[in-house]
C-alpha cells in the first residue's frame, strides 16, 4: 500500500502544478452534457494522474476520462477513483477551493485517499495502514516522498464535548434540505454553519476543524471517494441517508445517495 500511496501523492502534486499553470493565467470554460462547467485544467490534470496511476495495472474511473460500462466493471476488487480537479466552479471564480481528489477502492470500500490543495499546496493522505491520516503543507508542489513524510503531521477528528457544533455545506450546492437539517440540529445546539467548496469539506472534518457534514445535493463517487477514505481512516463514518449505511463504490450507476458524516462527541447542554 505505500507504494500505491506514493504514485498517488506525486500524481496528485503534479496534477497541482499542471492546474496552477492554467489558473495562473486567463482561460477558457466549456460546459459538459450535464451542464457542469470544465476547463484546460481538469483536462491536463487528469492525463497526468492517469499516466501515474496505469503504473500500478489497476483499472482507473476519472470523472474526465470515458465511463466504462457496469459490465466490464462490476468485478473489480482493486480500482482507481479519481477527481482530476474537484470544485471546477471554485477554479473558475477563483476563490481556491479545488482540490484533486484520489482513492483506491477496494471491494467497495476507500482505503486510500490523498487530496491536494494546489493553491495552498496543502496535501491530505491516508496512512499506509489504512487506519490512521495526515496533514502537510508543502513549500513546493515538487516535493519529495521523503520530503512529504517526513513532515507531515497526523490528524485527528474533534471528539470533545461541544456547546457549539460547526456544519459544514457546499458552497455551491446548498439545498433546502440541508436548511432543514441545519434549523433540527439547532434545537440540540448553538450552530456555527460554514460553506467551504470540493472535498475540503471531509478534510475539515477529519482534522478536527468542523463536526458535521451533511449533503442533500448531487455526488459522484470521485466527489467523494478520497474524502470518505480519509474520514474512514480517522474513524468518521460516511452514512448514506438512504440505506443507513457507509457510502458504497462501484455502483451500477455512479451517483451518490444524501449522505451525512459526523464526528463522535457529545453536545454540551
Amino acid at each position: 500500500m505505500k507504494e500505491n500511496l506514493t504514485i498517488a501523492i506525486q500524481a496528485a502534486l503534479e496534477a497541482g502544478i499542471e492546474i496552477m499553470k492554467v489558473y495562473a493565467a486567463p482561460f477558457s470554460v466549456k460546459q459538459k452534457e450535464d451542464c457542469s462547467p470544465v476547463t484546460l485544467a481538469d483536462t491536463k490534470a487528469n492525463d497526468v494522474i492517469t499516466r501515474y496511476l496505469e503504473k500500478t495495472k489497476d483499472p482507473i474511473i476519472s470523472e474526465e476520462s470515458k465511463q466504462i460500462a457496469y459490465a466490464d466493471r462490476k468485478e473489480w476488487t482493486h480500482y482507481w477513483l479519481v477527481d482530476p480537479l474537484d470544485g471546477t466552479k471554485e477554479f473558475v471564480s477563483r476563490n481556491g477551493e479545488f482540490t484533486v481528489n484520489i482513492a483506491l477502492i477496494v471491494n467497495g470500500i476507500p482505503k486510500l485517499g490523498v487530496i491536494y490543495i494546489p493553491v495552498t499546496k496543502t496535501l491530505y493522505f491516508t496512512g499506509s495502514d489504512m487506519a490512521s491520516a495526515y496533514k502537510v503543507v508543502l513549500s513546493k508542489h515538487d516535493c519529495t516522498p521523503a520530503e512529504i513524510f517526513s513532515n507531515a503531521s497526523e490528524i485527528f477528528p474533534e471528539t470533545k464535548p461541544t456547546s457549539e457544533v460547526k456544519i459544514l455545506g457546499s458552497r455551491s450546492h446548498l439545498t433546502v434540505e440541508t436548511e432543514v437539517f441545519i434549523s433540527e440540529e439547532k434545537k440540540k445546539s448553538t450552530i456555527q454553519f460554514v460553506q467551504k467548496g470540493s472535498s475540503l469539506k471531509f478534510c475539515l472534518l477529519a482534522e478536527g476543524l468542523a463536526h458535521i457534514y451533511p449533503r442533500f445535493s448531487p455526488t459522484m463517487e470521485w466527489d467523494t471517494g478520497a474524502g470518505h477514505a480519509i474520514c474512514n481512516a480517522v474513524g468518521i463514518e460516511v452514512i448514506d441517508v438512504t440505506t443507513q449505511k457507509p457510502l458504497q463504490y462501484n455502483k451500477e450507476i455512479l451517483i451518490n445517495n444524501s449522505f451525512i458524516c459526523r464526528t463522535k462527541r457529545d453536545i454540551i447542554k
